[in-house]
């Protein structure tokens, strides 16, 4: 069993081959569910080995979690819980300042503040690392609300996410539910851009650009995240922001990781889909409103805000969904 010189870490044998690995869970002003999230994080850490750490970035200017994680990491045991504070602002500094803390480990996994995960989540990663060894293992995210939605955010099924058989192949993921090979991160030079910081999406590029150079990513169909949404976030204008915001980002998204001849052609198919989705949507709603169904009317100004979005990515707006 070999001991790393950095941050207490012991390897131990996994299936598959020795692997040591790195839990990091970015927060930014939300100490309460750190209190709720590191020891969920800790107990299914103990039960698969000793090589886990536990890392938390924080986000904070004032490092408002510091207090929580010290007490968390007095009585962690045999897991270490380690916190560093990340004052440049922005999710895409405290991604990259994750990759840099894990510089010993090979595995980084990513898992929100505001998640839970459930039973065998950590397990269930690392097993389809083993089987797979690929670039990346991305799991499904479930949601659970605070409070029960108004009946049109339930029409839209907006917090329904995608899921797919254990193994299969996936092109894009976000860091909500994801474990990286760090040796073919480092050997492909991929860091999350900082450009995206405040605007969200530098998980979309990254996880873009890995499949771009050659990485695999596979899904995990078991390793289940719960995320916790909150009353705030179940309203329509939440969600009709959030589609506008993910449009945008996608243009430029799509023209950032464009060679630069061929940045016209994307932008005026970005301009083309944009508006497509903005005709689509809207008709979507007015049949809605015809024919008496909600789930047309909510969905149908979700795509055309999401629509609305692109066309403003395309033409250079930056829509900064998080800025402080």
């Amino acid at each position: 069993m070999a001991k790393c010189q950095r941050g207490g870490i012991v390897t131990k044998e996994y299936p598959g081959g020795k692997v040591s690995v790195v839990i990091a869970v970015l927060t930014y002003c939300r100490a309460h569910d750190l209190v709720e999230l590191l020891p969920e994080l800790l107990d299914q850490a103990a039960t698969v080995s000793r090589s886990i750490e536990i890392l938390v970035v924080d986000n904070d200017p004032h490092g408002g979690a510091r207090d929580q994680v010290a007490a968390v990491a007095a009585s962690s045991g045999s897991v270490p819980v380690r916190y560093v504070h990340e004052p440049i602002p922005g999710i895409a500094a405290g991604r990259n300042r994750a990759l840099t803390e894990a510089d010993h480990a090979q595995v980084l996994i990513f898992i929100d503040d505001d998640e839970r995960p459930t039973a065998q989540w950590l397990m269930q990663l690392l097993d389809t690392y083993a089987t797979f060894r690929p670039a990346a293992v991305v799991g499904p995210v479930l949601s659970r609300y605070d409070t029960e939605p108004e009946p049109w955010i339930r029409a839209g099924g907006f917090f329904e996410r995608r899921r797919f058989a254990t193994g299969t192949p996936v092109s894009l993921a976000a860091t909500n539910n994801l474990l990286l090979d760090l040796v073919q991160v480092r050997r492909l030079g991929l860091q999350f851009d900082e450009r995206f910081g405040i605007s969200g999406g530098s998980d979309s590029l990254f996880t873009r650009q890995l499949h771009r150079l050659g990485g695999q990513m596979i899904w995990c169909d078991e390793a289940i995240v719960i995320d916790v949404v909150p009353a705030s976030r179940l309203t329509r204008e939440w969600v009709l922001q959030r589609a506008f915001r993910m449009g945008n980002t996608w243009s430029r998204i799509n023209l950032d990781d464009t060679a630069h001849g061929e940045r016209m052609l994307v932008r005026a198919t970005m301009v083309a889909r944009g508006t497509a989705r903005v005709l689509g949507g809207l008709a979507r709603y007015l049949t809605g409103l015809i024919i008496g169904q909600l789930p047309h009317r909510a969905r149908g100004l979700r795509t055309a805000a999401r629509g609305a979005g692109m066309l403003s990515g395309s033409v250079g707006s930056i829509y900064h969904e998080y800025k402080r």
